[in-house]
């Protein structure tokens, strides 16, 4: 079999060393490392560890301020309010660089560290309609090679509570968005009925998956993610639908997460935790055990929400290890699968991971091992997207469409 370029000298977490093939952008075969093969061009990777692309699970690219001017973060008047944050983002984002710009400066970031998938929030609702998906639309199309990337009809302004928002979220869908999004349907809408009906009504009209924004805590937001999961058996869409931050399953007792997760893992319905400061967060292990997907992402970066963010998501796994106490080397393992192949199972990507017939998409660290990886992020990665480098060090050197 004939392969475009053989990658030598890869070695996988565990210590043993492989030749990588790639055939047209896919891992054509993966042998233990020897005798450099004839008949295609070699790289060789030294013995760096390689791991698989990480998977940015949940960011917001219409919304960052990145290699913006630097805008001070404005608290809320009186303890965490989602709707006054969304005012405090309209302020801040009436007097932003395009957002193009923005955009491709937070794709940089990104791919620099190594995410190779994504999946991106962008607002639609009747304060800014359906201009801020066409213009991520356009900046997909420019990061094609680079950077795979779903895009969530997020309703940040909420569905009920801003005209025109249900059919708005219909039309994005067949304007290219590739899911379909919420954001607290009690405290937010102050109808979790009506809210997801509209939903999941786009979702089964389109064929598409869910992710929603839950930042209801307690037992209002267990309440509500038991009305999804609902929602999501009646309709068969099992493993196809994913819960933004549900701040409340880190806001309940050990014996009211139990059933919880249960229902969850029934529905397959996804948790995406970013491990935010300050803030409750859902128990990872206890919800893993129970069967549950948890993934994650950056979220905001350095934007209206808090001034934080730097894109990499080994860095998020250092930051989810250490906040959820994980210190032995199996529990590391589990923060780096949560932003790797945990995520790819959430975004539902059929041909990720190290394996023959997966894209070849794949970063080169300077570690031993992925719990050394994790605890302290190593400098002068190299990222790999379809067998092409695309970025080291942090800098990108693809090329853009």
């Amino acid at each position: 079999m004939a392969f475009d370029k053989i990658f030598l000298n890869a070695r996988f977490d565990g210590g043993t060393r492989h030749n990588i093939a790639v055939s047209d952008g896919r891992i054509a075969a993966i042998t233990p490392a020897g005798e450099p093969p004839v008949g295609a061009e070699t790289i060789d990777l030294g013995n760096a560890l390689v791991v698989p692309g990480f998977v940015e699970g949940h960011i917001h690219l219409d919304t960052s301020f990145y290699g913006d001017a630097w805008r001070p973060h404005k608290p809320c008047t009186n303890g965490f309010d989602v709707h006054e944050r969304v005012a405090f983002q309209a302020e801040n984002m009436a007097a932003a660089a395009p957002m193009d710009v923005r955009a491709r400066n937070q794709l940089d970031l990104c791919i620099g560290h190594g995410s190779t998938q994504m999946r991106s929030h962008v607002m639609v609702d009747g304060s800014v309609g359906l201009k801020s998906l066409e213009t991520i639309l356009r900046v997909r199309e420019e990061y094609r090679g680079l950077i795979d990337i779903q895009l969530v009809a997020f309703p940040q302004s909420g569905i009920l509570s801003s005209p025109g928002t249900p059919q708005l979220l219909d039309e994005a869908i067949g304007l290219g968005a590739d899911l379909v999004g919420g954001l607290d349907p009690a405290s937010f809408d102050r109808d979790v009925e009506k809210h997801l009906d509209v939903v999941f009504g786009v979702a089964d009209k389109h064929g598409v998956d869910v992710d929603i924004h839950l930042h209801d805590m307690g037992s209002l937001g267990a309440f509500e993610i038991e009305q999804i999961a609902a929602r999501t058996r009646a309709l068969g869409m099992e493993g196809r639908v994913a819960v933004s931050h549900a701040y409340g399953l880190g806001d309940i007792t050990m014996d009211q997460l139990k059933p919880m997760a249960d229902v969850l893992a029934r529905s397959g319905v996804a948790i995406m935790t970013n491990a935010p400061g300050a803030r409750p967060f859902p128990p990872i292990l206890a919800l893993r055990d129970a069967g549950v997907t948890v993934f994650s992402g950056n979220d905001n970066i350095r934007d209206s929400w808090w001034p934080y963010g730097d894109g990499d998501m080994l860095h998020r796994a250092t930051t989810l290890g250490y906040r959820s106490g994980f210190n032995i080397d199996e529990e590391l393992r589990v923060a780096f699968d949560v932003v790797t192949a945990a995520g790819a199972k959430a975004l539902r990507l059929p041909h990720y991971g190290l394996r023959v017939g997966a894209k070849a998409d794949f970063v080169t660290l300077n570690a031993e091992h992925v719990p050394e990886a994790v605890v302290g992020p190593s400098q002068g990665r190299s990222v790999y997207k379809e067998g092409r480098l695309v970025a080291t060090d942090g800098k990108m050197v693809g090329k853009r469409a």
